[in-house]
């Protein structure tokens, strides 16, 4: 028998803006191969969480996903829904929303992020009292000048991909300090699950490190800086396969009359961000275009060049989004059009 280290993710009730939470349960087992159905439903205090009152304060967690800890000796992440005390999900439940149960809609979220410093509590790369360099050298930079938080971004991806997770790649982002990283999945309930085990795994590492990690899309506030978003690419079987202008167009068009729908599960404070400048569109705009970063939503030019066979980028949602919300309401206006 071996004790297995099983830590629990959930998100908690906060508005605008859920936050992981978590717990470790250990656990006694022979053999134990890292499954599902190895494990069983848990339950916390969710009058500590918003999301539920002292009386009745328990809400249940039951597993959807499981991964390898790489942190930890025995130890694996669980990715949890959290329900109602009758199995029913719970009003903070994004996940239970996504209709999406064949799998047939894909995935590639890329998630825009700060390393801001606990002692400062500016962006790395940062002084005290002023600004660096203007943007222009970070993107994509290397060396000690412009390049900073390069051996967190380093560890948090080898830990995302002994973990498991689709992880497809990073590259240091147009402001100083601030960073991206990709990930891929088959399913939208899978995409989501990683994106969320991909942050909890870059929140714990910032611990030893005395960073935290700033999701506000517009962290620097009305300045020259770029905020953070967290590009939604996705596709179906049609999108992949129909090899019609006509089609892709029909479906960016379905956007247009849902936009309010869109904006209000794409991350608070993305009026900040969503400006028209800064490689966005303006959040009370709706436009799409090949190979156009303006847009809200931008066709690649690959598929064109493939025969009109492909995805498509939604570009409007923020870095604090929920990728479970975001994920349900492109999957209804997609949909919609067919």
């Amino acid at each position: 028998m071996a004790k297995i280290k099983l830590e629990y993710l959930w998100l908690d009730g906060y508005v605008p803006t859920q936050n992981l939470r978590s717990k470790t349960k250990v656990e006694e087992h022979e053999n134990f191969q890292g499954t599902l159905e190895e494990i069983g439903n848990w339950s916390f205090d969710g009058s500590s969480t918003r999301q539920a009152e002292g009386g009745s304060s328990d809400c249940l967690l039951v597993p959807v996903a499981i991964y390898p800890d790489p942190a930890r000796i025995n130890g694996y992440l669980v990715m949890c829904e959290v329900m109602n005390a009758d199995g029913t999900p719970h009003a903070s439940n994004g996940r239970a929303t996504i209709d999406d149960d064949n799998d047939d809609f894909w995935f590639g979220f890329e998630q825009e992020y700060f390393i801001m410093d606990t002692k400062t509590l500016l962006p790395l790369g940062f002084p005290i009292g002023g600004y660096p360099a203007p943007q222009g050298m970070y993107y994509c930079s290397v060396g000690g000048k412009n390049t900073h938080g390069r051996k967190l971004v380093e560890e948090h991806a080898d830990l995302c991909i002994d973990a498991g997770l689709n992880f497809e790649g990073i590259n240091q982002e147009v402001a100083a300090g601030q960073w991206e990283y990709q990930l891929f999945a088959k399913g939208a309930k899978k995409a989501g699950d990683e994106i969320w085990v991909s942050r909890y795994l870059l929140d714990r590492l910032t611990e030893k490190h005395g960073y935290y990690i700033e999701y506000h899309p517009k962290p620097l506030g009305d300045t020259d800086w770029n905020g953070s978003g967290m590009h939604a690419n996705f596709s179906n079987e049609v999108l992949r396969t129909c090899g019609s202008r006509e089609t892709f167009e029909k479906i960016c068009e379905a956007f247009r009359p849902v936009t309010k729908e869109h904006i209000a599960v794409y991350g608070a404070h993305n009026e900040e961000r969503l400006t028209g400048k800064h490689e966005t569109a303006s959040i009370h705009d709706f436009s799409f275009g090949i190979s156009d970063r303006g847009c809200s939503i931008r066709i690649p030019l690959m598929v064109v060049q493939k025969g009109w066979k492909g995805w498509l980028e939604d570009r409007r949602p923020a870095s604090n989004g929920d990728p479970y919300k975001i994920a349900a309401r492109i999957i209804k206006t997609v949909k919609s059009a067919l």
